[in-house]
């Protein structure tokens, strides 16, 4: 009879921790998935991440690659946990996906941020971008910072030019319209 997998709930120890007034950043971690599933899950959530939920299984995936980014690349993505509540309320940080896009963006620091819709219009995503963004100045200066968007992902749009975020090219990504920004210069 084989044992079962002992999970470490603490692996995204080696991950540097954030924080800002609201929000705890920091590595992900194994009991994170029920609420990451959740929100995944929700239709005010996905609609401008491919207009499709995800199911548990895909949601690990995505877990585990926040976590292989910070071991092979050493950056990655943060968990975000509401101070006042403990709960987990998305990701922010940096990825090299290999995305097959024109222009293409490979080799750039991709930031991204999702955040659960019940804390949306609370200022948490310019909180947590500000913070990602300052860490990554200060390990990647010389990097060239990019991100995507969905053309009506308006909030998001409004979070990327606070940050500094302008759009150079306009593409499609898996059939879908794209927008792809890059930071020109800190603004936050």
């Amino acid at each position: 009879m084989t044992q079962p997998l002992s999970l470490v709930s603490s692996a995204g120890s080696h991950v540097p921790q954030l924080e800002t007034a609201d929000l705890l950043l920091r590595g992900p971690h194994v009991t994170d998935l029920p609420e990451f599933a959740s929100m995944s899950a929700d239709p005010a959530f996905y609609r401008y991440l491919g207009g499709q939920p995800q199911n548990e299984e895909e949601v690990w995936r995505r877990l585990l690659a926040q976590q292989g980014h910070w071991a092979l690349l050493g950056f990655g993505a943060w968990s975000v946990e509401e101070k006042a509540t403990g709960r987990f309320i998305g990701n922010v940080g940096f990825f090299d996906f290999q995305r097959d896009l024109t222009p293409s963006i490979k080799g750039t620091l991709e930031a991204g941020w999702t955040l659960a819709p019940r804390v949306h219009g609370r200022g948490y995503a310019s909180q947590a971008v500000q913070a990602a963004l300052a860490w990554a100045g200060a390990h990647f200066p010389s990097a060239r910072m990019t991100c995507i968007i969905d053309p009506d992902n308006v909030a998001s749009l409004r979070v990327a030019h606070k940050a500094g975020f302008q759009e150079f090219a306009r593409t499609t990504y898996r059939n879908e319209p794209i927008v792809l920004l890059e930071r020109t210069k800190p603004r936050m």
